[in-house]
């Protein structure tokens, strides 16, 4: 057995963790599951236990890691285990770029489908389900099926899309991913063209990117929850789009892309590094550092992804690990969001990193995250006095808003709140029950929030 956590580092379980190299082995793997069932994990990077399955077993699935691409029309056949690391590596400097990432490039296709990730252009793009033109798994039987998005299409006589919007954003349990098919970004340089704006407080913030959003492919807003008063919600808004060629310095490379880690997380952190007082000076000082500018040139890795930039961020909140927490309200419900703000700024609760996006149009899927609105995603270390009671009473006025928890980043909500949040969870359920009726696919997340 194996102790497996999510990112947060909370919760670890233990499970046979196993590495199929093909949908072949994973189909005879799920012929003779035990009785605790199976799930499916890639890089681990749900922050929560959406890929434990304590007492059963765990298919690690990055050894499907081939792929291929039309270079004509930029569609891309990925094995689930593909990380979008990997691709961005190879693909960038032929000119492509994903269609969505979300704020790390370790994760594995596979996951970003189950999970259907979003990133800073979802008020553009959607998420990463909007993109796929077809997906393959093995379901419960052991049959290896591929369904589209279409109702009629795929191979399975006619419910590919019922199976298909079931299995985006379903968590991994309607069955094994094991290849996506989707169509990515053509780009000129590897490098983005960003505008900087701070703003003095929520209610600025709120109002510039409602009112400035749609002029930037990538929109993200880092708030400084520790502010209070008058400063309460002040942010760091970064907005951008792909850079062109003739944007960048005479005698540049236009397609170079080397990401990889600058810094490395010390392998242990004392319990309460981060703290009010850290925190505060760190905020204070990125705010500070954080110029109002136009057009400035960035790299794809620092934009997209800062935090990979230190190789093992998650330790550095110390053995305990941290909570995300991250929800979604629809627009004409920011009163809510200002609440929840209001709150976690008087009650000095530490976030090192709090950002908040516009969300657009969702896709179909029955569990996908996103709903056009607001969503604001927070760290917040673990075993901090009253957490639990203070993020159940921040579950009420979500769900009474109409909004929702992410599920992918999930740790600690009851299947009750879940079910008020997503009006789909009985459709849902129905297709799952349809392609796995006896349960083979399980997981921590799932047996908590009674999936």
């Amino acid at each position: 057995m194996t102790f497996l956590t999510g990112w947060g580092r909370t919760a670890p379980t233990p499970a046979r963790l196993t590495r199929p190299r093909s949908a072949e082995e994973i189909a005879e793997l799920v012929r003779r599951a035990p009785a605790r069932g199976v799930a499916a994990r890639g890089l681990g990077r749900s922050y929560g236990d959406a890929a434990q399955n304590a007492g059963g077993l765990v298919c690690d699935c990055t050894g499907l890691d081939t792929w291929s691409i039309d270079e004509t029309t930029g569609l891309v056949t990925a094995g689930a285990g593909v990380s979008l690391h990997d691709l961005m590596a190879a693909l960038v400097p032929r000119g492509w770029f994903v269609p969505v990432t979300p704020g790390t490039r370790h994760v594995t296709v596979g996951g970003a489908v189950a999970a259907d990730v979003h990133g800073k252009n979802h008020h553009v793009d959607s998420s990463f389900g909007a993109h796929l033109r077809s997906l393959t798994l093995v379901t419960a039987s052991g049959e290896t099926r591929t369904v589209t998005p279409d109702r009629s299409g795929g191979d399975d006589g006619g419910d590919g899309g019922d199976l298909f919007w079931a299995t985006v954003g379903g968590m991994g349990l309607t069955g094994v991913i094991t290849e996506a098919v989707f169509r990515c970004v053509p780009i000129e340089t590897s490098r983005v063209r960003v505008d900087v704006e701070r703003t003095r407080d929520l209610d600025q913030t709120l109002e510039t990117m409602a009112a400035t959003d749609d002029r930037y492919r990538y929109t993200v807003a880092w708030i400084d929850l520790l502010a209070r008063g008058g400063r309460m919600g002040r942010s760091v808004l970064t907005r951008g789009d792909h850079a062109a060629r003739d944007e960048l310095p005479r005698g540049a490379d236009p397609l170079a892309f080397n990401p990889g880690p600058v810094l490395k997380a010390p392998p242990w952190a004392p319990n309460g590094l981060l703290n009010p007082v850290t925190v505060r000076a760190f905020n204070e000082a990125w705010y500070a550092k954080s110029r109002p500018a136009t057009g400035l040139i960035q790299g794809i890795a620092p934009f997209f992804h800062p935090l990979d930039g230190v190789d093992g961020w998650n330790r550095v909140y110390g053995s305990r690990g941290f909570v995300q927490y991250q929800f979604a309200v629809p627009f004409g419900q920011e009163a809510t969001l200002r609440r929840i703000v209001a709150r976690l700024s008087a009650e000095g609760v530490v976030s090192f990193l709090t950002v908040l996006k516009r969300f657009g149009p969702g896709t179909p899927g029955m569990l996908s995250f996103p709903i056009p609105g607001w969503t604001l995603a927070l760290d917040i270390p673990a075993g901090r006095r009253g957490l639990a009671r203070l993020l159940r009473g921040f579950d009420d006025q979500v769900a009474e808003a109409g909004g929702r928890i992410y599920l992918a980043k999930d740790s600690r909500t009851s299947a009750a709140t879940v079910a008020a949040m997503y009006p789909r969870l009985d459709e849902w359920r129905r297709v799952r029950d349809e392609v796995d009726p006896a349960g083979v696919f399980r997981s921590d997340l799932a047996r908590r929030l009674l999936l």
